[in-house]
């Protein structure tokens, strides 16, 4: 096809968000601070995630540009009982393709005091990775328990 349209445009201004990630520590933040509006670090711990997300906030500054939006990706397995935490933290250890990771796991006021460590270090956004799609009562306890007393 020839001179294509291409309709409908976009509605994002002045484009689509872009997010580069992983945990690599030179190259990594460096074409974050170049490319991406956000900085994702997957399956890291707040003590890595600290020296990473420093490095991002120095190769930004570095090229110029507004901050990064920092944020982190995390496998979580929360519950009331121990034994929902046990049921849903063994999914979080089948083997897939994803890097290896730490999930963060235990009762709600365990989560959101991890949670609370990575905003301390500038992370604004938090992706999580729940293995059991249907699994609806742990997204429930994530909304009603966790969210609700984050930053």
């Amino acid at each position: 096809m020839t001179d294509s349209p291409a309709l409908p445009k976009p509605v994002q201004r002045p484009g689509v968000p872009i997010i580069v990630g992983g945990r690599g520590p030179r190259r990594t933040p460096r074409l974050a601070a170049r490319y991406a509006d956000e900085f994702n670090l997957p399956f890291t711990s707040p003590e890595q995630s600290a020296d990473l997300f420093a490095g991002a906030r120095a190769a930004r500054e570095a090229v110029g540009g507004p901050p990064l939006i920092l944020s982190v990706c995390l496998g979580i397995a929360s519950g009331r009982t121990e034994s929902e935490i046990d049921t849903r933290l063994a999914l979080l250890h089948e083997p897939s393709r994803l890097p290896p990771e730490e999930p963060l796991y235990g009762p709600p006021g365990k989560i959101v005091d991890v949670l609370g460590q990575y905003a301390d270090l500038g992370a604004s956004r938090v992706y999580v990775r729940l293995r059991d799609l249907s699994d609806l009562g742990h997204l429930d306890l994530l909304a009603a328990e966790v969210a609700p007393q984050l930053p």
